[in-house]
């Protein structure tokens, strides 16, 4: 059986979406996400340095994204015989297992990434 975990926010490193834009219809599929979030996921997943990516309301979609890449490069979401995610990773199994749309899953993490980082700003926190 074959199961896929999604990492939680601090998975994330400088540079960590570049290899996964070269898979076939992934850039395209990366710059529609980008255009209906409202966030440039090419350029915070290939060129922004870990201060930019480590913001809440960049590093869940960016998580998320990149999750929905790595699954679909495995093939069907029906392969997997389980999903599961760590925080915000859980909105990436949602999507892989059908239960959010991939645009809703995008969609409602970038709702919830800044809201999360709003929230941060209110109260310093490590």
């Amino acid at each position: 059986m074959l199961v896929l975990v999604a990492p939680g926010q601090g998975a994330q490193t400088p540079g960590f979406l570049t290899p996964w834009l070269e898979l076939p219809g992934a850039a395209d599929r990366v710059a529609a996400w980008s255009d209906a979030i409202g966030l440039d996921l090419a350029h915070y997943g290939t060129t922004a340095d870990a201060d930019a990516i480590r913001d809440t309301a960049v590093a869940q979609p960016l998580l998320v994204a990149a999750g929905l890449l790595s699954a679909s490069a495995l093939g069907s979401t029906s392969v997997f015989g389980a999903v599961a995610g760590h925080s915000v990773g859980e909105i990436t199994a949602a999507a892989i297992a059908d239960v959010l749309s991939e645009e809703d899953a995008l969609s409602f993490v970038r709702t919830r990434g800044l809201g999360m980082a709003e929230a941060a700003a209110v109260t310093e926190t490590g």
